[in-house]
């Protein structure tokens, strides 16, 4: 790190000043219920803030704490759910929901390590979640993160891994404001991206996602959505309803959520969990 405590120090302050002028309001960082933490990092993974900011209030009044969403039928859930699509993220949701009510007696632990054990909970949306419900002064990465410091650190380099950043990221953390500090960078990394050709692209990590239309993941979308009013139908209604008659990939998508627990089969029909 040439020149190391000079080039943070510049840092901190354009990324404290940028927030203390353009700091962004949302209902997650008016709270530190842990809950509600959790509810939102789920769903601000690979979906838009302005759609997320639609869909938490509604959600969180529905199910507003672990013991009624993990009593709730995956169904209900998903129900709620869209609109944010990946509907893995409500499914691992709904489980954590019911492993923090089974191993933890309703209280989210606050340390990193038991938190990444729960369901759809890594490493780094741990951290995040000890950062944002508990203050705690953890390290961890995402993606507005990792544009901020390729941006500002690594402006000339390609195929950065996050394993070259994480140094940089716990040297400029703000150990006695953690949760505004991480809360600025993706401020800052939010504006970033409309400024400057995207910095993630010079990311080992990056990959470009893949189009949605037409896609199995439309697909399944589609299917989930359908069976959110608690209906059971044969595969010919399916294909019926979503007008995908001639599509060969529909029985094996059904099957798919078969498999992964969004749909049971009894016979000919399949009907939501």
């Amino acid at each position: 790190m040439s020149n190391g405590p000079q080039r943070l120090d510049a840092f901190r302050e354009v990324i404290w000043d940028h927030y203390r002028k353009h700091g962004r309001a949302m209902p997650w960082r008016a709270t530190s219920d842990p809950y509600h933490i959790v509810v939102s990092e789920f769903m601000l993974q690979q979906t838009q803030v302005s759609r997320v900011m639609q869909k938490f209030g509604p959600f969180v009044e529905r199910f507003p704490d672990w013991a009624t969403l993990a009593s709730a039928r995956l169904v209900e859930v998903l129900a709620q759910w869209q609109g944010l699509g990946y509907n893995r993220r409500a499914k691992f949701l709904h489980q954590c929901a019911a492993s923090v009510m089974q191993l933890h007696h309703g209280a989210l632990p606050a340390d990193p390590n038991l938190l990444a054990g729960l369901p759809g909970i890594g490493r780094n949306t741990a951290g995040a979640v000890c950062a944002f419900a508990f203050n705690q002064p953890v390290v961890f990465i995402e993606t507005n993160i990792r544009r901020v410091f390729l941006h500002f650190f690594f402006s000339d380099a390609e195929g950065i891994h996050d394993r070259e950043l994480m140094p940089w990221i716990e040297a400029a953390l703000d150990r006695d404001e953690p949760r505004r500090w991480y809360w600025a960078l993706m401020d800052y990394g939010a504006v970033l991206k409309s400024q400057v050709t995207n910095p993630n692209r010079r990311s080992a990590h990056y990959t470009r996602q893949s189009p949605f239309e037409g896609s199995r993941r439309q697909i399944r979308g589609a299917v989930v959505r359908m069976f959110a009013d608690g209906a059971a139908r044969t595969l010919e209604q399916i294909r019926t309803n979503l007008d995908v008659a001639h599509d060969e990939r529909l029985a094996g998508i059904v099957e798919e959520l078969v498999v992964e627990e969004f749909l049971i089969r009894s016979g000919e029909r399949y009907a939501p969990v």
